[in-house]
């Protein structure tokens, strides 16, 4: 059975915010960064409504129990759409970001979302991403909540067509890296095809082999979140 350390998780799940306040990526007062709290995903943390990242603490975040309807009316309308089916359908997936930074972003509203393999930072990521076409406005119902939860599938990405990204992992610093390296990626991808010549691709193996080696180094992605902690709180 795994244990869950509410303290230790709180105290993640704001430094992510503070950290993504810290790298530009945040939107507003807007999107939202939640973790398990139980196996079945039926409580978890989340942000609270309306506040600016690089202000939450570890006290702020609220914990939320699916089960209770008291939890939903702490939370904006899409927070508990997306938050609450993401957590009931994938209870695996214990820590969820969704957030719209610029570049994945960008890449989300071309008429193919897609981020090709042309460097190592693209290829973290192929065949590795679920695609959503559909926006059809603010994702504030739970039957839109649970349509993006079954689009995901088994995959831990969700390029957000005309919206943004969501990703999913086990910890809050694979997550947070995560969500970095896509938006570095996108951006590198931006700025390739701003230049107007054809991009070079890589081959499907070498994309493969080199994706495969990103998933073999998670102490890599929870290194950059601890040292990112540092940075923040320094």
């Amino acid at each position: 059975m795994i244990q869950f350390n509410e303290a230790q998780l709180r105290d993640d799940l704001a430094a992510s915010f503070r950290i993504i306040a810290h790298l530009g990526m945040h939107e507003a007062v807007a999107n939202h960064f939640s973790a398990s709290l139980n196996e079945a995903g039926t409580r978890f943390l989340i942000n609270p409504k309306w506040r600016h990242f690089s202000r939450i603490g570890a006290n702020d975040l609220l914990a939320i129990d699916i089960d209770d309807p008291e939890s939903r009316a702490q939370l904006d309308p899409t927070a508990w759409a997306l938050h609450s089916q993401l957590h009931r359908l994938h209870p695996h997936a214990r820590v969820i970001m969704h957030l719209h930074p610029i570049h994945t972003t960008a890449v989300a509203c071309l008429a193919e979302p897609a981020v090709p393999p042309i460097d190592q930072n693209t290829a973290r990521y192929f065949d590795r991403i679920a695609v959503d076409k559909m926006y059809g406005g603010m994702a504030d119902s739970e039957a839109e909540g649970e349509r993006i939860a079954r689009l995901l599938g088994d995959k831990t990405r969700l390029l957000m067509g005309n919206h943004g990204v969501l990703i999913v992992a086990d910890t809050v610093g694979e997550a947070f890296d995560d969500i970095y390296t896509l938006e570095r990626a996108c951006q590198i991808l931006v700025n390739a095809r701003a230049l107007g010549a054809p991009l070079k691709v890589l081959d499907d193996e070498v994309a493969e082999a080199t994706a495969r080696d990103w998933e073999g180094i998670r102490d890599f992605s929870i290194a950059h979140f601890e040292e990112m902690k540092l940075v923040v709180s320094g």
